[in-house]
């Protein structure tokens, strides 16, 4: 398909947004836990049956569920939704901000909010179903929607795939997905090679030698082992990584003792790494088991550390001819609000493993979030970085409009691109 007709085409399929923007409040203020999105997934399958043409096929991996549109010969295109929320405490002050509380996998009661925009996507991808049944005549192939679970703890598109999948719906020709960002609402970012980061997560456990905090030299304090290593672990960066990588090592947490005069057993640090390349990404791991028995020992310690991976996020890298067919028809449609050569994020992302079980191409893209004229408000004073809510910040609160609209239209282009007449 010429990517001259996406405008004419899309114009032809008339798409109710009031309903869609009810169903995304709905979705905001109630919110679910990685694991635990029973009541969103419900929700998101029961609006996308009332279409009646896909084959929804649900409990995959968990709360994920599929949906098929089979439409003639042609190749297979994937489109990706996330359903997660996040334990944090929503102070946006909306209408229909969320004020949920539930339980996480710890045993633990957190408030939840969706801070970075998984709603968002799932109302996104619902619209584009609606919009691709409408214009079936126009265009020939199998269309597969995923709604997957579990995202922010970078478990759930394995998840997925380790239930059976793509036993289940029919493997793609094309990956495709998309996340709402701290960007210009209306505005679309893409580039070729390496969009966003690797991410790895590990969970320390340094054991000392509790006892009273008037007898220290009865001890072996681990807060004092703790507080070491968190000024160590930031000389790998800045004294081992060459400064033309990208490295990030953040110490994200650092748990121990309840009380002022009570020297503990054992405290817990959180660690997060941010890496592109392969061999980076091994040095800093490498690196983080060294620094990490060695304070041990150097301490006196009578029990090995205990260093365990909680998370981990492969790199997110565009296939180049992918991004080339994709970038020509956003170009074409998004204009000038159409960044080809988006700068890559540190964030990152579990939407690779749904192409690379499978050995398919996969293209992935940025669509904003930020009122226009808040936007540009805060660009003319500089204050950008300083004062519009990132993803994962309890302010976060993407603009209704024309973000939805230009997050519905993007998936759109972006299945028509791979499928043709």
């Amino acid at each position: 398909m010429a990517p001259a007709s996406f405008a004419a085409l899309l114009r032809t399929a008339h798409l109710d947004l009031g309903i869609y923007e009810d169903l995304y409040k709905h979705l905001h203020s109630h919110p679910e836990l990685s694991n635990q999105e029973k009541e969103t997934a419900e929700t998101a399958a029961a609006f996308l049956a009332r279409l009646g043409d896909y084959e929804i096929v649900r409990d995959i991996g968990g709360h994920g569920f599929a949906a098929v549109l089979r439409n003639g010969p042609g190749k297979t295109v994937l489109l990706r939704s996330d359903l997660d929320g996040l334990p944090i405490k929503e102070e946006t002050g909306l209408p229909y901000a969320s004020t949920v509380r539930q339980v996480n996998q710890e045993g633990e009661e957190k408030p939840v909010m969706h801070a970075c925009g998984h709603d968002m996507h799932i109302t996104c991808l619902l619209g584009a179903a609606e919009v691709l049944l409408a214009l079936r005549a126009s265009w020939s192939g199998t269309l597969v929607l995923v709604f997957q679970p579990a995202e922010e703890r970078g478990t759930g598109a394995k998840a997925m795939i380790d239930d059976g999948l793509y036993d289940r719906v029919p493997v793609p020709d094309y990956v495709l997905g998309q996340h709402i960002m701290p960007m210009r609402a209306g505005s679309v970012g893409c580039r070729p090679g390496t969009i966003m980061a690797a991410a790895d997560s590990f969970k320390v456990t340094l054991f000392g030698r509790g006892g009273h905090g008037s007898a220290p030299h009865r001890t072996v304090d681990p807060v004092v082992m703790a507080s070491n290593l968190v000024v160590r672990l930031q000389n790998i960066v800045s004294r081992e990584i060459d400064p033309n990588e990208m490295a990030v090592v953040t110490v994200g947490s650092l748990q121990a003792g309840h009380a002022e005069n009570v020297i503990v057993d054992h405290a817990e640090l959180g660690l997060d790494v941010r890496s592109v390349t392969p061999s980076v990404r091994d040095h800093i791991v490498g690196a983080i088991k060294r620094m990490v028995e060695a304070e041990s020992v150097a301490s006196g310690a009578k029990k090995k550390p205990v260093i365990v991976q909680t998370r981990h996020f492969p790199v997110t890298d565009n296939d180049k001819g992918m991004t080339e067919s994709l970038s020509a028809s956003f170009t074409e449609y998004f204009g000038n609000r159409f960044d080809p050569n988006t700068p890559r994020v540190n964030v990152a992302e579990d939407f690779p493993v749904l192409a690379s079980s499978q050995g398919r191409p996969s293209v992935f893209w940025f669509f904003g979030g930020v009122e226009p004229s808040l936007w540009d408000e805060k660009v003319a004073a500089g204050k950008v970085l300083d004062e519009i809510p990132s993803n994962h910040s309890s302010l976060f609160a993407p603009a209704l409009h024309p973000t939805m609209q230009t997050g519905i239209d993007a998936l759109c282009i972006g299945a028509l691109t791979f499928f043709g007449r």
